[in-house]
């Protein structure tokens, strides 16, 4: 089984999926390719922690227009 949450992390979207009990994050493209992204989740780590954990994470990227960590919704599939 698959979980997977999208988070814009100081203007940085990211995608952090949980498989075989793992968390791995990508950086999402605009045309909708994603990469790996050099970020390390715990595996212990709840999904509900995700956005303050990125927030730790991250803090330094911070900007005015881009002050925190805010979930994104996933698209829509047909």
């Amino acid at each position: 089984m698959q979980d997977e949450y999208r988070f814009n992390a100081f203007g940085r979207l990211l995608a952090v999926v949980r498989a075989n009990g793992r968390w791995a994050v990508f950086d999402l493209g605009t045309e909708g390719k994603r990469r790996p992204a050099d970020l390390h989740v715990p595996a212990a780590l709840a999904a509900d922690e995700l956005a303050q954990y990125l927030g730790d994470l991250l803090h330094e990227d911070a900007t005015p227009r881009y002050s925190e960590v805010v979930p994104v919704a996933l698209p829509r599939r047909a």
